[in-house]
């Protein structure tokens, strides 16, 4: 795995994934936490095909800026690219944007984890 890795995710905004139905707001627009997930989505898709048998990813870090609101109906996307690797700590830019603008920004952080041993340890957090 190299940095400049390139990810991609998209979907449309329709009442599922407005801040009236994430309990994030109160209007029918594009909710922040739909946002970041798309964001966490291209990120995670993008490097997949570097990972081992058994091996995921993990969410570790965001800073998020939700720059515009988007209305029902627009198609919106995100870009990622990986621009550090620091052990099994990956770091990404990533950018949203509907059909009229850029409507986030960011960075986010994913740490590689081997999956059995990852829901081993958490699983032991809780029994």
């Amino acid at each position: 795995m190299e940095t400049g890795i390139k990810g991609y995710a998209e979907t449309i905004v329709d009442q599922s994934n407005v801040a009236s139905s994430a309990g994030s707001g109160l209007l029918d627009v594009f909710s922040t936490p739909h946002m970041i997930a798309l964001m966490e989505k291209a990120a995670q898709d993008s490097i997949i095909p570097y990972l081992e048998e058994g091996q995921g990813s993990v969410g570790i870090r965001l800073e998020v800026d939700h720059l515009a609101a988007t209305p029902i109906g627009q198609k919106v996307w995100a870009e990622s690219e990986l621009t550090a690797i620091d052990g099994r700590v990956l770091t990404f830019q990533v950018n949203v944007y509907s059909e009229k603008e850029k409507i986030g920004q960011g960075l986010h952080r994913r740490c590689i984890i081997t999956n059995e041993r990852f829901l081993a340890k958490m699983k032991a957090k809780y029994e």
